[in-house]
């Protein structure tokens, strides 16, 4: 008996992977709730900060952009890189994306996966799956694409001021805790960050009604803006993200990213395509949104029901900010504690380098069978695997290596 492939997620890169193991008639079984990360946890109004040709989601045949959904579905046309595209756009693309091509998604949540021995493959392993509808499984492989979920990342030093964790109607919250902005109408907002996600959430909230907005950043000139498509430099080969050589070698040899020592990949991850706003977020946010830069925050509390935050910095003495709420716009990191499903075992032998688990060339991690795409391959495979373009790497390689692995 030949069991199915696991593939546990439904955004970009499970979907593309589920594709691509389709196409090459590979048995999977693909759990999740499409795009959800997409319809739920990113702001209403949300704009894209990728162009289109960084925003398709890789399948195995023609057919399947963002552009031709949006000539499919009668949508306006996104192809230029002056086109910024709506989440709620690409939302309904991938909805698309998975009806065409991974119609068999099962909407049920994975609860647990851990190892079984196999017999016939010395080295190898069964994975026995537990599902919230109560079902139990077995499949020869998983692979985990569960995108951001379980790994927004919130700094220690704003902890105390949500103890029970950052919660969208606490005092304190997480980005990816939020819909509709609608409810700070009228509300003092502060926003910890200096990337995209902090500067288009503290427009989106002036937008919303916010009596005021202010974005703290730690380091000096921290909040930045990109570059207009007409104003990149012209010498430099192009790529989904601008013209520049290291994004040329990032985004299209990403197998070398896996070769460099672990502390460079780990600060490439960090730092390459890191905090910086889009081009076109620059005139909605000057005069919108107050900034206060070079402060860190070194305590938060909350005082009369409302978050305070210390500052300091090596000028002078410390200060205090108060509102009546703080966002922390603060990314997401890979964290394996996160991912509750797996096995207290597996994540016990994972082996783990800069920052996220090591991967193979086909993605597979230090335990035969168990592959990892998206944001837990960036450590192995640089930035580009932040984003959506990143499949166009990523899933052929993971359907290779998995289906390579026999019954």
């Amino acid at each position: 008996m030949t069991h199915p492939v696991a593939v546990i997620g439904a955004g970009p890169y499970g979907l593309s992977t589920a594709a691509h193991l389709r196409a090459r008639g590979v048995p999977a079984r693909v759990f999740g709730a499409p795009m959800v990360s997409w319809r739920e946890h990113m702001p209403a109004g949300m704009l894209l900060k990728s162009t289109p040709a960084a925003s398709s989601i890789d399948a195995p045949q023609p057919g399947h952009t963002l552009l031709d959904y949006c000539q499919a579905a009668g949508e306006r046309r996104y192809e230029s890189d002056w086109d910024v595209i709506p989440v709620e756009t690409f939302a309904r693309y991938g909805e698309w994306f998975q009806e065409r091509l991974v119609p068999e998604l099962e909407q049920v949540r994975v609860v647990s996966v851990d190892r079984r021995t196999k017999d016939r493959h010395p080295g190898g392993s069964d994975f026995e799956l537990k599902l919230d509808s109560g079902e139990q499984f077995t499949a020869r492989a998983v692979v985990v694409a569960t995108g951001l979920s379980g790994l927004a990342y919130l700094p220690p030093e704003l902890a105390p001021a949500a103890p029970d964790g950052p919660s969208a109607t606490g005092s304190l919250s997480h980005s990816s805790q939020h819909r509709d902005l609608s409810r700070f109408a009228g509300a003092h907002v502060v926003v910890v960050g200096a990337g995209q996600s902090a500067l288009e959430n503290a427009v989106l909230l002036a937008e919303a009604g916010a009596a005021s907005v202010r974005v703290v950043a730690r380091g000096r000139g921290a909040v930045r803006f990109g570059t207009a498509p007409d104003g990149q430099p012209p010498l430099r080969p192009e790529t989904p993200f601008g013209r520049a050589w290291s994004l040329y070698a990032l985004t299209y040899y990403a197998e070398g990213f896996r070769h460099l020592p672990p502390p460079t990949r780990k600060f490439l991850v960090r730092r390459v395509l890191g905090p910086l706003g889009a081009w076109w977020l620059r005139d909605r946010f000057i005069g919108r949104v107050q900034v206060t830069e070079g402060k860190r925050i070194v305590r938060a509390r909350v005082e009369d029901g409302r978050p305070v935050l210390t500052l300091a910095d090596a000028d002078g003495p410390a200060s205090e900010l108060s509102a009546d709420h703080v966002m922390a716009a603060t990314g997401y990191r890979v964290d394996l504690a996160a991912l509750g499903f797996l096995g207290h075992d597996l994540r016990a032998r994972l082996a783990v380098s800069a920052g996220g688990p090591r991967l193979d060339a086909g993605y597979g991690s230090s335990i035969p069978g168990l592959h990892f795409t998206g944001l837990p391959a960036a450590a192995s495979f640089g930035p580009v695997m932040r984003f959506v373009c990143g499949t166009e790497y990523a899933s052929p390689r993971v359907a290779k290596a998995v289906a390579g692995l026999g019954g």
